[in-house]
């Protein structure tokens, strides 16, 4: 595929790491260490680890074909899933510049996108759960739909990127075209009166400590982290008002938050339009709705699914969006000081 071929010899952008990093010989090639998303066909570090969907475990949203099993895939009956689509086998599509100049989506067409340009257009970082448990199980719900994600975050914190953030993934509709997308493993929120799964999927252990249990049908469900076990960050159920219904949820897992906030850093410092914020009210408070059409328009930072539709109500009440956006700003800001305090190199004549 075009964008695979693309990283072939690129330098690695290390924008979100702690510490002063000692300067490449010229020549030498540059190692992955396994933290790195692909922004425009670059590498950038998040210090959390990712796996990239040209990796041997990666999940590969460029490919064209359906998979081939649907075992490990999640039952409708156990869901809030949508119906199956019918879509054609490509399930992305190229970014458009909107507020570009005739001259930029020119270029854009013709070479594909760099960087600064993409910076211009990219403003949102929507976050999803995925009502399939897993990563694995939501990589296959959305190949079989035909829709795509940049990111799926599974329980023990893995992060994996299945396309380039240049390309536009269908994963919130009007939105499209300016953000990031991620699905979140967790099996969502529900309403007193719907059939819910948490208890199939929530136990509790000999010392009393609520737990993920993977059905038995998933087997080890894919998780990359041997033997894990997924505990919520809270442990019990957390009820709240999302899109004005109340919802019951269990909370995500700490190894979620804490490879989310790094996210956020990497991507509010590589697409500084994606503000290191959530949308507020005039008080400070979380906007617990769809935005109008004129105020989502206008916004650029982390945003819920709800925030977009009003259909949706992920990424649920139970998130916890001050945890994630202080860790963020805080990963930010050591990031910069760590920048400030890093050694000016001065040529010979200077010394």
């Amino acid at each position: 595929m075009p964008a695979t071929f693309r990283l072939l010899g690129l330098l690695v952008v290390s924008l979100v790491t702690a510490g002063c990093q000692t300067t490449p010989r010229p020549g030498t090639m540059a190692p992955r260490t396994g933290d790195e998303i692909v922004v425009a066909g670059k590498f950038v570090h998040t210090g959390t680890p990712v796996v990239l969907w040209m990796d041997p475990d990666g999940y590969n949203a460029y490919q064209t074909e359906n998979p081939a099993s649907t075992a490990q895939t999640i039952d409708a009956e156990t869901s809030n899933a949508e119906p199956r689509r019918t879509r054609p086998t490509r399930r992305y599509s190229q970014r458009r510049g909107s507020d570009l100049t005739d001259a930029e989506n020119e270029r854009v067409r013709k070479d594909g996108w760099d960087l600064p340009t993409l910076q211009k257009v990219v403003d949102q970082f929507v976050l999803h759960y995925d009502v399939a448990g897993t990563s694995r199980n939501c990589f296959n719900v959305l190949q079989r739909r035909g829709i795509s994600v940049h990111f799926l975050l599974d329980i023990d914190g893995t992060l994996y990127q299945t396309l380039d953030l240049q390309e536009a993934a269908w994963h919130a509709t009007t939105a499209n075209n300016r953000s990031v997308g991620i699905e979140i493993a967790n099996m969502g929120a529900y309403g007193k009166f719907e059939k819910s799964p948490l208890p199939a999927w929530y136990k509790k252990d000999e010392e009393g400590n609520t737990r993920i249990v993977l059905p038995p049908r998933f087997g080890d469900g894919g998780v990359r982290t041997p033997n894990f076990v997924g505990y919520p960050a809270r442990p019990e159920p957390v009820t709240g008002r999302v899109q004005g219904g109340q919802l019951t949820q269990y909370d995500y897992t700490p190894e979620q938050y804490k490879a989310l906030s790094h996210l956020v850093a990497a991507l509010s410092t590589t697409l500084p339009k994606i503000k290191c914020d959530y949308p507020r009210d005039a008080a400070g408070n979380l906007i617990l709705r769809k935005l109008p059409e004129e105020e989502l328009e206008a916004y650029g930072g982390v945003l819920g699914h709800f925030h977009v539709q009003s259909n949706k109500i992920d990424p649920g009440p139970a998130f916890q969006w001050n945890l994630v956006i202080e860790n963020a700003r805080r990963l930010m800001e050591e990031n910069a000081a760590n920048a400030r305090r890093a050694p000016v190199l001065r040529s010979p004549r200077q010394s």
